[in-house]
């Protein structure tokens, strides 16, 4: 029988708009299959991390986990929803930094990047690379920014959506150096990445692990890792201090949110679900196939994704909105 506490704190939350309270034990957590919104298109790099970590979670846990791609406007749509999700736990949002940083100096979100949700874990980081499409004539990075320089206005660059990190990495290449070019948005990186393998656009400023499958094949080319040190995955591709742009880093890290309120108990049961799978060895050899990087075990906690998301913030809306990026 629901307590009489429990039934009045329902009426009153939905008389004032706030989310119900559930009676539910969280020592019962989870007792039916957990959705997990993933704020853009099937296929890109945050859905490949995302399915490898949920599948080990789901047995961790003893219940399905469901992944729902939300897309739309550089991931707030789907970062949206979870804001507005009951404070359960069966309601997650997994995204990278663009859509839980970048979209907050671009779009008036309805909602706070840090104050609407409860930070579960840090997943995983993945390097950007400069890849473009296989006619393009330049051979290494510097007669690629030679080419780009001679084509100004006319070079397209595959994007996620303004604010999304290939928008960044592209606004931060014309600035470095020192020329423009075209941005084609598309709804997540699975389609950009199409689209460039079909000669449609010239260039992606894009995550490895969504890259490696085509470098592997050779439908595309790699020109330098936007990182200060060689991928792993990768240790052929020099980095952008080696090719002959130093300085122009992009890392793009993924982490996981509850939305705010979400019991601390059931925090820590999510976390421990994310830690367990994140030190599974096939995981781990499975992550790292792709390029992905997991982070130590100390960077893993909760406190840890709150106190790294609110430094990037910090670090990144000052320079996005100096770029002028706005929403289209």
């Amino acid at each position: 029988m629901i307590s009489k506490r429990v039934f009045l704190s329902s009426i009153a939350a939905v008389c004032c708009g706030l989310k119900p309270v559930r009676s539910a034990s969280s020592d019962a957590y989870p007792s039916h299959p957990i959705t997990m919104v993933l704020p853009f298109s099937a296929g890109g790099p945050t859905d490949a991390l995302t399915r490898i970590v949920a599948a080990r979670m789901q047995e961790l846990l003893g219940q399905s986990i469901i992944i729902e791609n939300v897309t739309g406007a550089a991931g707030t749509i789907g970062v949206g929803r979870v804001a507005r999700a009951a404070a359960d736990g069966y309601t997650l949002s997994v995204g990278p930094m663009n859509s839980h940083v970048l979209t907050g100096a671009i779009y008036h979100l309805p909602f706070d990047l840090l104050g609407d949700f409860e930070p579960v874990a840090l997943l995983a980081s993945n390097p950007s690379v400069v890849v473009s499409k296989k006619d393009v004539p330049a051979k290494n990075l510097k007669e690629l920014i030679a080419w780009v320089k001679a084509n100004p206005d006319k070079v397209l660059a595959g994007t996620s959506g303004v604010g999304s990190a290939t928008h960044l990495g592209g606004i931060l290449f014309e600035t470095l150096i020192d020329t423009h070019i075209q941005f084609v948005p598309y709804r997540g990186t699975a389609p950009s990445m199409q689209a460039l393998v079909a000669g449609q656009i010239d260039l992606i400023f894009d995550q490895l692990s969504s890259s490696l499958p085509q470098l592997q094949e050779g439908t595309i080319k790699s020109y330098a890792v936007m990182s200060q040190t060689r991928a792993a995955a990768a240790p052929d591709i020099p980095t952008v201090d080696e090719a002959g742009l130093p300085g122009f880093y992009l890392p793009v890290w993924n982490g996981m949110w509850a939305p705010k309120g979400t019991p601390r108990p059931v925090i820590d049961k999510l976390n421990h679900a994310v830690v367990e799978s994140l030190a599974d060895p096939t995981v781990r050899k499975r992550l790292a196939d792709i390029g992905l990087e997991i982070y130590p075990r100390e960077q893993q906690t909760p406190e840890a994704l709150h106190a790294y998301q609110t430094a990037e913030i910090e670090k990144w809306w000052p320079i996005v909105k100096a770029a002028g990026i706005k929403a289209e």
